[in-house]
């Protein structure tokens, strides 16, 4: 078979693949040739989405993969496609979400040269590498299997993100002969084991934790997991809990230990001043989810021990008392045996009730905490609690996908969810715009089991609106949420604050409602919340809604 063809036979019958999000060019026209259907009907197909923008294909893998817990894969043209693309690994790379994106690059023979090809680089590799894992250039088709392998291997037991495979052109319809003696269905998957925590360094954890009196714990992304062993470990701590913007609904809805993601307002940081030991696993402890003030005043006090599986991450931010290198989730598996075992307690014990773990001293912590922020009567949030409210009413399941816009800064702080993987969006780490339609679709096809909002501004949606095209033929049933506050609400504020004369932020908006028509996307406009309930009810669920939201209308309803 050929390069392409053996590329997608691994990736389907290895590997699991099922989705890939890609836009056909010149020079990947025999890549789709292997992407056909097998002649054998039995076969597994790779399904194919074409996106209308590259960064949309990245945006949709991302969103993909953090709702299932599988690598997005993408197909992407040398040069501008790749160019476009990593807006979107950048975004990956931060939040440390695993992305497959397979390119071509111009003929092995003219690679470096500068003579002007079509889609030429001077160095596509080196160009991605910064935002990728790795970047590799194949220049032997036979190698293709290790370098699939390496990347997968790098998805299940290392730190995760964005890996880049690029292959020039004139291999890809180059004839591949399996080693002597095999087929391609004898490539299976390697089988990677967790990294364990260090066993003497877990006593020493579990002795510090024993001894606490005023313990705390944050919970990041790298948990997701292992929600049911976050859970028991914060109970058999009796620890309040900050649970970052990635790990929202780890420990199920309004858990009475749940601080939420609100780890740079006054009162949690008082916490985390006054902790005497403070539990930090999966998290980086980075300002996207610790300093959205941007004052550098998130302060331990006390002793901090540290989880996590990239060593590097360890000596990042914060420094550490004890650390640990280990996979967050098999850690806190580990980690919740012992502290049970050591505290006398059951392991596997029912999970207490609401009222019977309100009445520990942690849930007192947490509760005290709670109101000291008065997060649903803060007069900031006033217009998006019946706003989430309303929503929540309508789909309670529903996985809620942000760009970096109003709304998502207030769910940020408001919003619980009951299990993980159903909210991210692009306020942490690299912060981009535009992501909150692609990756709501890419969530919508990782899990059509369950409803999807997309959280998204008059600002931002404009960077990928075009991906409405796509929803409508894939005829994805997103709740697109578009809170119209007529600008770039958020930089507008900046620089008031600043003393600098508003400048770029006044930006004219188009009639949404009539270009999401012309894209055969039903669209409502509404101002209230009862009429954004009756927009949810009435869907067609086999297809996108546009919600437009117009603020101030919006805020007038209610009074505000």
């Amino acid at each position: 078979m050929t390069c392409a063809e053996l590329l997608i036979r691994l990736l389907r019958d290895t590997y699991g693949v099922d989705t890939v999000f890609g836009i056909p060019g010149v020079h990947t026209v025999e890549l789709y040739r292997g992407l056909e259907p097998d002649a054998d009907p039995a076969a597994r197909t790779i399904r194919h989405v074409t996106p209308r923008h590259e960064q949309g294909a990245g945006f949709m893998a991302d969103g993909y993969a953090r709702s299932t817990g599988k690598p997005g894969v993408c197909f992407i043209i040398t040069g501008p496609g790749m160019t476009n693309i990593t807006t979107a690994m950048g975004q990956a790379l931060a939040d440390s979400i695993p992305m497959l994106v397979i390119s071509s690059v111009n003929r092995s023979d003219t690679l470096g040269r500068g003579q002007g090809r079509l889609h030429e680089l001077p160095s596509q590799q080196q160009l991605v590498s910064g935002v990728a894992r790795f970047s590799h250039t194949l220049l032997d088709p036979s190698a293709l299997p290790e370098v699939l392998a390496r990347a997968f291997a790098l998805f299940d037991g290392a730190r995760p993100g964005p890996v880049h495979i690029e292959i020039p052109i004139d291999l890809f319809n180059v004839q591949v002969d399996p080693p002597a003696g095999r087929t391609t269905h004898d490539f299976t998957r390697p089988r990677i084991g967790r990294l364990a925590p260090d066993p003497a360094l877990l006593a020493e954890a579990v002795n510090m934790l024993q001894g606490a009196e005023r313990p705390l714990v944050l919970l990041g992304g790298g948990c997701v997991a292992a929600p049911e062993a976050a859970r028991q470990l914060v109970e058999a701590l009796d620890a309040p809990t900050v649970t970052t913007i990635n790990a929202k609904g780890l420990l199920g809805s309004a858990h009475p230990l749940d601080l939420g993601a609100n780890a740079a307002l006054p009162a949690v940081r008082e916490l985390a001043r006054n902790a005497d030991v403070v539990l930090a696993i999966g998290t980086e402890l980075g300002e996207t989810d610790y300093d959205v003030v941007f004052d550098d005043g998130f302060v331990i006090g006390g002793q901090l021990i540290r989880i996590d599986i990239d060593p590097e991450q360890l000596a990042r931010n914060q420094q550490a008392t004890l650390a640990i290198v280990a996979d967050a989730g098999l850690a806190l598996e580990t980690l919740a045996a012992r502290v049970a075992d050591a505290l006398g307690e059951t392991y596997d014990k029912p999970a207490e009730t609401a009222d019977e773990a309100g009445k520990s001293r942690g849930a007192q912590i947490t509760a005290a905490t709670l109101e000291a922020l008065a997060l649903p009567t803060d007069p900031a949030f006033a217009p998006y609690v019946p706003l989430f409210d309303t929503l929540q009413q309508a789909l309670p399941e529903a996985i809620w996908v942000g760009d970096s816009c109003a709304t998502v800064y207030a769910a940020n702080h408001l919003l619980s969810q009951p299990a993980p993987r159903r909210y991210f969006n692009a306020s942490t780490g690299y912060g981009t715009l535009g992501y909150g339609l692609p990756a709501a679709m890419g969530a919508t096809l990782g899990r059509p089991d369950l409803p999807v909002i997309a959280l998204v501004g008059d600002g931002g949606i404009m960077f990928t609106l075009s991906e409405l095209a796509c929803a409508v033929e894939e005829q994805l049933p997103v709740v697109i949420v578009l809170w119209h506050n007529q600008g770039y609400e958020e930089i507008r504020r900046f620089m008031d604050n600043a003393g600098v004369t508003r400048l770029g932020v006044d930006i004219k908006a188009p009639d949404f409602q009539l270009l999401a028509q012309g894209f055969g996307c039903a669209a409502v406009a509404i101002d209230s919340p009862s009429e954004l309930a009756t927009a949810i009810s009435e869907r067609d669920e086999s297809a996108p809604l546009l919600v437009e939201i117009d603020a101030a209308a919006w805020n007038a309803s209610l009074g505000l």
